[in-house]
């Protein structure tokens, strides 16, 4: 089934924890403006349906859902997500396939070491152990048929964003008025 217009895009952020995933798409929004949905993983399966994640989980549906309805309504997406390949692939394959416009996939791939340290930075530093960031730690865990751009952990914010603005063509697009 067809999602969205050849106009709308749709922006896949992927990466470890504490990898900048969400810092990046609030940096985009605020860029852009109305007009962009973020479709958050932790938003969507931890707030909405308190569910962990794990292979066929509910929140992968409700996450597909969410990005085609605002695809539909004519926003851009940003979705962003640990989104692990083995268990998210399989969704992020046909929801590119089905969409009308671009999609660009990036991946971030900072060492388990960065996580560690820039974990210790957010608020729920203390609710989530090193043993646990480890155990969610995937190395380089890319999508098949290289459909991701990888950015590496020396890539500042700033420049992520600016680059993500301008491969995407978000850069140039006017915001909505919603």
């Amino acid at each position: 089934m067809r999602v969205g217009t050849e106009e709308t895009r749709l922006v896949v952020l992927r990466g470890n924890s504490a990898s900048g995933k969400s810092s990046i798409a609030a940096d985009i929004r605020e860029k852009f403006g109305r007009g962009l949905a973020l479709v958050g993983q932790d938003n969507l399966r931890r707030i909405v349906l308190r569910e962990r994640d794990r292979p066929g989980a509910a929140n992968i549906g409700l996450i597909d859902l969410t990005a085609r309805y605002a695809l539909d309504a004519g926003f851009h997406v940003v979705m962003e997500g640990i989104l692990y390949a083995d268990r998210y692939g399989d969704m992020l394959a046909q929801l590119r396939a089905d969409h009308r416009g671009p999609t660009h996939g990036y991946y971030l791939d900072v060492p388990f070491e960065e996580t560690v340290a820039r974990h210790a930075t957010k608020p729920i530093a203390d609710d989530v152990s090193e043993a646990q960031l480890r155990d969610w730690y995937r190395s380089c865990d890319l999508l098949p048929g290289g459909v991701e751009t990888v950015i590496g952990a020396d890539s500042t914010l700033d420049t992520t964003v600016d680059r993500i603005m301008l491969d995407t063509g978000l850069a140039g697009l006017p915001a909505v008025d919603r």
